[in-house]
């Protein structure tokens, strides 16, 4: 039967089937979820809502980080060798999963927030530091309920190739939904939170001992074996170049050359 897909190289495309994500054995350690909020206001509602979400998330038996975004330095105003730097770099390869709460500011999420995904790269030699974990968004508002920040915080999980799931959650009036000690009240708006945190966990332990296969692309692959082959080809280029040079062998010359005639 002739081939239908002529351009695809049937050696690099792997046929997703249920076996391939099934795991004999997986991790026993408890979830490691990264949290992440975007205001150095000392009342950051956005705070709050960061540490009322590792709340619910320790009782599920998560393991939490909290990155507190004080001291990080504008994008490229210091090396990446910045202690703060660093600490954010390497709380993001720890993490499985990962939580991002921002406030919304002129229609969209702050500049603090920002400031901390543009300092992660979507690259850092063969390792992606986000890619295939899981996140949950979520925003709070001053007034009105608005969607503006979790639809850009979206834009970018995607971007940074991680698996967002799909509740999240819109705290509006924020103002009036913490009491003096920082909790959260009880509300249609908590039940939403710790919707999204049991989701989270949950799509935390399907996807994290899988990620390497669920992110694993037939283009890639195919760059990888592309590039596999010119590493070998320039191999044995080296190699042939280096090697000693045949010497010349003087062969007889034929009768015809003897007197000049060739």
């Amino acid at each position: 039967m002739t081939d239908e897909l002529p351009h695809i190289d049937s050696a690099l495309l792997d046929t997703p089937d249920l076996a391939k994500l099934a795991l004999p054995t997986g991790a026993d350690h408890p979830p490691r979820i990264l949290i992440l909020y975007g205001s150095l206001r000392p009342q950051s509602f956005s705070r709050k809502l960061a540490l009322e979400a590792e709340r619910i998330l320790r009782r599920f038996g998560a393991e939490t980080r909290v990155f507190d975004p004080h001291e990080l330095p504008i994008l490229d105003s210091v090396p990446g060798s910045h202690p703060k730097v660093q600490e954010l770099r390497a709380l993001s390869l720890w993490s499985e999963g990962q939580v991002w709460v921002s406030p919304e500011r002129h229609g969209n999420l702050t500049g603090v927030f920002k400031n901390q995904i543009d300092w992660l790269p979507l690259e850092d030699g063969s390792v992606r530091p986000t890619q295939g974990r899981t996140l949950a968004v979520m925003q709070v508002c001053g007034g009105s309920q608005s969607f503006n920040v979790v639809n850009a915080l979206r834009v970018l999980g995607r971007w940074m190739r991680m698996v967002t799931i799909p509740n999240q959650s819109s705290v509006a009036k924020a103002w009036q939904e913490f009491d003096e000690d920082g909790r959260m009240k009880p509300s249609p708006f908590y039940d939403r939170v710790v919707d999204v945190m049991e989701e989270l966990f949950k799509f935390t332990l399907l996807v994290r001992d899988r990620s390497d296969y669920l992110v694993s692309r037939y283009s890639e692959r195919k760059g990888a074996a592309h590039a596999r082959a010119l590493s070998i080809a320039a191999a044995v280029t080296e190699v042939t170049a280096t090697a000693a040079p045949i010497e010349e062998v003087n062969l007889p010359r034929r009768a015809c050359c003897a007197g000049g005639a060739c």
